[in-house]
């Protein structure tokens, strides 16, 4: 079994810090900075999500997470209505194959909370949305917004994780790139949060793939995106490694401070 290991939030901490979990899972290979130095971006898949198996390894997490009560954070205005439940959010659109996985827990002792809806929501490789949202999100794009991709929700299992196949989103003027998330227990909502990826990842991904590297350098870091402060940039990150069938795995472990 290969030893698998995963990177700690936070920009210094991906240079310096790696830990091995002792519960490593068949199909997990190396570590982002392990990506950096010793693996080609080419090895990753590109154009989308059509070529990944139906089959992935199931997502570890952390082995103590952090379980603090997730800060809201503001909906935003690319959010739209009617979201439907499914696995890939894709629509059939470009970009390295990402699949991001969300633990939703109790805050206090880290329960798993089975039922709850998730939905997440971001912006292409282009850094444009899809739907019939602000025109910031989709200037001049018809096309994307009478489309309905990367978005999507999905109801948390037994273990309180959600899956979602989708691709790594690009960045747009004025943000730090991110993923939108909304959690409903019994249609109730209970958050509204966004989570960002390490600048280090942005900016290999950016410079180097193939989906991604035609567009200019992007503007904003994760310490200048004006949503976060400094403080919790390093607390509001992914967690991401490689899956060895070239494809990326996001992990994130939600808590919930209430339930209704």
């Amino acid at each position: 079994m290969k030893r698998r290991t995963v990177v700690l939030q936070g920009a210094a901490m991906l240079a310096s810090t790696i830990v091995a979990l002792p519960f490593a899972r068949k199909g997990m290979t190396q570590s982002i900075p392990g990506l950096l130095h010793d693996r080609p971006l080419s090895d990753l898949i590109s154009g989308g999500t059509a070529g990944v198996p139906d089959t992935l390894p199931a997502p570890v997490f952390r082995a103590e997470p952090q379980c603090a009560v997730t800060l809201n954070k503001m909906l935003g205005p690319c959010h739209t209505n009617d979201v439907p439940i499914r696995d890939d959010v894709t629509e059939g659109v470009t970009g390295l194959p990402m699949r991001v996985s969300l633990r939703v827990v109790e805050a206090a002792g880290c329960k798993p909370i089975e039922n709850a809806d998730v939905e997440i929501w971001h912006a292409d490789v282009r850094g444009v949305y899809s739907g019939r949202t602000a025109g910031m999100c989709n200037p001049d794009d018809e096309a994307a917004r009478n489309a309905g991709f990367l978005r999507g929700r999905q109801i948390t299992d037994a273990d309180g994780v959600a899956n979602f196949l989708t691709v790594y989103p690009g960045w747009y003027g004025g943000r730090a790139p991110h993923i939108h998330l909304r959690v409903l227990i019994d249609s109730h909502e209970l958050l509204i949060s966004q989570l960002l990826f390490d600048d280090a990842l942005n900016d290999m991904i950016y410079g180097q793939h193939a989906d991604y590297a035609n567009r200019p350098p992007r503007g904003t870091t994760n310490d200048r995106d004006f949503v976060f402060s400094r403080s919790e940039v390093e607390r509001f990150t992914f967690d991401v490694q490689t899956l060895d069938i070239g494809i990326l795995q996001a992990s994130y472990t939600i808590g919930l401070a209430t339930r209704t």
